[in-house]
């Protein structure tokens, strides 16, 4: 096991770099950024990195996603092996906790070469046991973890109007902030690896319960005959709104799903794993368990490419 000290000096060439950004405002002296995972966020997050005047090299299986990137600006390649060698540090955005396994797999095989080892910083939502396992091999492999997880829509993610929950390296999460001040409105460090994610389990949590409160308050709306342009422009201003209802009220309102800001799908995942943290953790979510059966329902019907908003024409049918 790599100590702390070691650690850092294996790392030294990615920390300079990261360090520098504090002291210069010439953009063609940014250092490389290596990006896995082009989606909805991660693509959003790595365009916004091309913008600040980073040269950003990024990896996606789907060609679609990288053809989307490219005309973005951003410098795509072939493989997690190919954007480790051309970069020191390197963001994750990733569906699954099979995608980050088999990532920082192919840069733990990098470590036994030449390559020397540099910093992940880990934003996807995932289990924490998961980012845990690979927190222990990239240690072991010599590189440097941050567990970043971030809240927000994909349309926020492209305005970099999403809020950014580090924990992790205290040290490292300081010298980064120039970095995350390019993609992210708030960043807060909230201490030891791991806080991260599960500060983003609870912020989910209620994600999930606005997203249904809100559906049925638009459905409410519409039923009782309210000018709907006028309901959603009081609500919005009053105390009782929320970003979620901001957010997603006016797809509801115009029963527009498509594109999704976030696909149901892929919040199905985080429903998972908010139920496991709330278990693991005795924790009673009696709100949260009465959503449930509506996005599962909404799977059930097969609306899973559409935006998790997608949950009041359940609501509508039942």
């Amino acid at each position: 096991m790599f100590c702390l000290k070691a650690l850092r000096l294996l790392t030294t060439e990615a920390r300079k770099m990261i360090e520098d950004l504090s002291k210069i405002d010439d953009t063609t002296k940014y250092p490389k950024i290596g990006f896995f995972g082009l989606g909805i966020m991660g693509g959003a997050i790595a365009k916004n990195l091309v913008d600040a005047g980073y040269q950003v090299f990024g990896y996606d299986p789907d060609a679609v996603q990288c053809k989307q990137a490219q005309n973005a600006g951003i410098k795509i390649t072939g493989s997690v092996k190919e954007v480790a060698e051309n970069t020191h540090i390197m963001f994750s955005s990733l569906p699954n906790a099979d995608a980050l396994n088999e990532t920082v797999s192919e840069l733990v095989v990098l470590s036994g070469s030449n390559h020397t080892p540099g910093i992940l910083i880990e934003l996807s939502t995932l289990d924490l046991a998961t980012k845990q396992k690979n927190q222990a091999s990239l240690i072991d492999a010599g590189f440097e973890f941050l567990d970043c997880p971030i809240s927000g829509t994909g349309q926020q993610a492209k305005t970099a109007d999403i809020v950014l929950f580090a924990s992790g390296d205290q040290t490292l999460f300081t010298d980064c902030r120039r970095i995350f001040k390019s993609f992210a409105k708030k960043y807060y460090y909230l201490g030891e690896f791991g806080n991260g994610t599960k500060m983003k389990l609870i912020a989910n949590l209620l994600v999930a319960i606005h997203n249904v409160a809100s559906a049925e308050a638009v459905i409410l709306a519409k039923n009782s005959g309210l000018d709907m342009e006028q309901f959603f422009r009081v609500i919005s201003s009053s105390p009782c709104s929320s970003k979620i209802f901001e957010l997603r009220a006016p797809l509801m309102i115009g029963n527009t799903y498509e594109p999704a800001t976030m696909k149901l799908d892929v919040w199905q995942k985080d429903m998972k794993l908010i139920r496991e943290f709330a278990d693991n953790t005795e924790s009673p979510v009696p709100l949260f368990a009465t959503t449930e059966p509506l996005y599962q329902a909404a799977i059930d019907a097969n609306l899973g490419q559409q935006d998790t908003a997608a949950v009041c024409s359940v609501l509508q049918t039942n």
